[in-house]
């Protein structure tokens, strides 16, 4: 699968099953979603929830997302050259 179409896939199960039930109780936290089950799991710290899934779905294809933003990192801008 390219990876636009694995984005595109993960922020479809975010918004239609997720975003309701989520971002207002963890906004600013990590969710991993696995895009072939849509199970998923939230954490504080990306690798927590990204080792969870794992533990459940061994073969997942996981879409990292913060909740409640477009990006699960940015870079400030005070650090481009």
């Amino acid at each position: 699968m390219n990876k636009e179409k694995f984005a595109l896939l993960g922020d479809q199960i975010y918004e239609r099953k997720l975003k309701g039930i989520i971002e207002n109780q963890h906004k600013g936290k990590f969710v991993a979603i696995d895009i072939d089950s849509e199970d998923f799991e939230i954490d504080a710290k990306e690798i927590n929830a990204v080792d969870r899934l794992n533990m459940r779905h061994p073969n997942s294809q996981i879409w990292l997302k913060r909740i409640g933003s477009r990006f699960a990192r940015h870079f400030s801008p005070r650090y481009r050259m």
